[in-house]
């Protein structure tokens, strides 16, 4: 606040009162991520660079890196490539039966 010199106190607000007015969105939802970080004007997204290929992650911020890393998210495919590994990666066929191995006839069995 500031006073003039009639003794009026004028109000040169640049807090609270001056917040009251914003109605306008610069981000919207980003069809990536998902996050309201798409920034209308321009263009991309501020949390994952969507239209560019790569995902945006930065080398000064490890957090940011933890938290969208692989495995925080469901992992359709990659829950179940461990499994598929086993196998041998086979496909489009039945599982080959383990066969027994065959018991060794002992001295005794020859006698007899």
């Amino acid at each position: 606040m500031s006073e003039s010199g009639s003794g009026l106190v004028l109000d040169d607000t640049k807090g609270t009162s001056s917040f009251g007015g914003r109605r306008v969105k610069s981000h919207d939802l980003c069809k990536r991520c998902g996050n309201r970080a798409f920034h209308k004007q321009h263009k991309q997204c501020a949390s994952c660079g969507y239209p560019k290929a790569k995902i945006r992650s930065y080398g000064w911020s490890i957090k940011a890196k933890r938290r969208k890393t692989t495995g925080t998210g469901r992992m359709r495919y990659l829950k179940e490539v461990p499994a598929r590994f086993k196998g041998g990666f086979r496909e489009n066929g039945v599982a080959v039966r383990a066969k027994k191995p065959k018991a060794k006839a002992t001295g005794k069995d020859k006698e007899a």
